[in-house]
């Protein structure tokens, strides 16, 4: 009985923690909306030319005006803009986007359920927000876990033998080349190694210079899936993370060693590398996974020097593209994107340190 007691007490605190979190972070959402929404709308360019490009005339410049309410105030506009954001949202005539469940009608207004509408895009004719960037998503995506996973996978077992061998010749060798790593520039490292491994060695790596997961044939028929150009821009993705987590790893690894329960698992015959994978390694992977959560997040946000690099179809290349033309509804779209993944990875961090570190409470 007093187990069950227990447990409802940890979901009711689980969920209120929860809902308070997103709370907070709806809050922080609306202020990156509103922020983003009065920094582009204040710059002197006439977005119903934009989206016409050479084929504007006043009848289609009037009819573009009214139908994205560019002829109204600003503060009238921004309304309008979190009415389309919103998952519930008000219209005085049914929605010109297609999925959406009607909730409520009187007269010739309606309240609809829907997913955020982001708006057209300028550049790209007739093409909504949403649909261009769930065409770029995946491959940050796939890019971003890659890396992250790599950089794991040497960086712990690199800071566990910076401990077991501290301030030896392997440590300091260790140390030096994983902050060599955190120095390294992502733009000259993504050259570096695209000239090496791609332009001058290529005829033995076959490597390509550019390229993204999904290749057209020629005909444009059909894509085909080419792994081996998801190789560079992993690698090197993942070079300042990897020198990073390396460092935590053996830092926090070296302060857990010092604890009393470290101690005691010495005395009772336990040699150092059990103790440290046994014991002291979940203590201190709460750091590594603060670090690895913020370095994923800054991954998916859309890594923009190495995409444009690598010629890799995803986020970053195509907020760069989207600044170039000057697609404001798409870049907005892109940054409230960012911004929703920085809050989902901050709300799960805090959820998996209660995991790692049974110190760590939720009040």
């Amino acid at each position: 009985m007093p187990q069950i007691t227990g447990m409802n007490t940890l979901i009711n605190h689980s969920l209120k923690f929860f809902f308070r979190k997103l709370f907070y972070s709806l809050i922080v959402l609306l202020g990156v909306i509103t922020i983003v929404f009065f920094l582009f709308n204040v710059m002197p360019a006439d977005p119903a030319k934009m989206m016409l490009g050479n084929r504007d005339n006043k009848e289609q410049i009037e009819l573009i005006n009214s139908k994205f309410y560019f002829d109204k105030p600003l503060h009238t506009q921004y309304l309008y803009y979190l009415n389309d954001l919103s998952p519930i949202s008000f219209h005085k005539s049914p929605p010109e986007f297609k999925k959406y469940k009607e909730i409520f009608s009187f007269k010739s207004s309606v309240i609809v359920f829907k997913y955020p509408y982001l708006r057209t895009s300028f550049h790209h004719k007739n093409m909504t927000v949403q649909s261009i960037i769930i065409n770029s998503l995946p491959n940050t995506i796939v890019l971003a876990v890659s890396s992250i996973i790599l950089a794991l996978l040497i960086s712990v077992p690199m800071g566990i033998l910076c401990a077991l061998y501290k301030d030896k010749f392997l440590d300091k060798f260790i140390s030096i080349v994983s902050i060599m790593g955190m120095s390294l520039p992502s733009f000259l490292s993504a050259i570096l190694i695209s000239y090496i491994f791609a332009f001058k060695f290529g005829w033995f790596t076959n490597l390509n210079v550019t390229g993204s997961l999904y290749i057209m044939n020629d005909d444009g028929s059909n894509n085909f899936l080419e792994i081996k150009n998801l190789i560079l821009p992993t690698i090197t993705l993942s070079i300042r993370p990897l020198g990073v987590l390396t460092q935590l790893t053996r830092n926090s690894l070296l302060d857990e060693i010092k604890s009393n329960y470290i101690f005691l698992a010495r005395s009772k015959g336990l040699n150092m590398f059990s103790s440290i994978i046994f014991h002291a390694l979940r203590n201190s992977l709460s750091s590594v996974v603060t670090a690895s959560s913020g370095w994923f997040a800054g991954m998916l946000s859309g890594t923009v020097f190495i995409e444009y690099i690598f010629g890799w179809n995803g986020i970053g290349k195509l907020l760069v593209d989207s600044l170039i033309y000057l697609d404001f509804p798409l870049v907005m779209g892109i940054i409230l994107l960012i911004a929703t993944f920085f809050i989902i990875i901050n709300i799960l961090l805090d959820l998996v340190y209660t995991f790692l570190d049974p110190r760590v409470k939720i009040n």
